[in-house]
């Protein structure tokens, strides 16, 4: 996939910003539906939040790090890899979202969860509108992040910034059906 640099950190802002707007209308919403499921094995509202923030606890601080650690020059066009552009877009929600696993360390499953998970998000939401704009002046296909699950894979900082939001977007999704 080749996109525009500029175009492609407009288009992620643009749904982190929607995610924003979703986390703060829920808000008015009571705990308990907050925290309602569907079915035993499903997730609620709040645990669809609670799973974004310990992705966000990751991909948040190495993201910084890589953007303040590089000294690249922005490029015009951002070239996703095939591993990056594999994970992107396995992210994306489908029609019918497929359930995938998740590692157990990611599993909010029947935590106990209140409205600060969700002032937690939006917060985690601003950093990243604030690292995608930092991004604007490096090179997306230069910079390299690692991922949660291993150290030894590095994906292009345009890719992880599409895997994570495209991941947000995906739960966002899933909570919005709760609704």
């Amino acid at each position: 996939m080749k996109i525009p640099t500029l175009q492609l950190i407009d288009e992620l802002k643009k749904i982190t910003e929607e995610n924003i707007q979703f986390a703060e209308n829920l808000l008015n919403e009571t705990d308990e539906k907050l925290n309602f499921r569907l079915s035993e094995k499903s997730w609620s509202i709040l645990e669809c939040i609670e799973h974004l923030n310990r992705y966000g606890n990751f991909y948040i601080p190495e993201i910084s790090k890589r953007i303040e650690n590089s000294s690249t020059k922005s490029t015009k066009i951002f070239s996703s890899g095939i591993l990056g552009n594999y994970f992107a877009n396995s992210m994306l929600p489908k029609e019918k979202l497929n359930s995938m696993k998740t590692f157990k360390s990611m599993n909010p499953i029947h935590s106990k969860l209140d409205k600060s998970f969700l002032n937690e998000f939006i917060h985690q939401q601003k950093q990243m509108i604030d690292l995608l704009n930092e991004a604007k002046n490096i090179d997306l296909n230069k910079v390299k992040t690692s991922i949660s699950i291993s150290n030894l894979i590095k994906l292009k900082l345009g890719d992880t910034f599409r895997f994570v939001i495209y991941h947000n977007l995906r739960h966002i999704k899933q909570a919005k059906k709760n609704l």
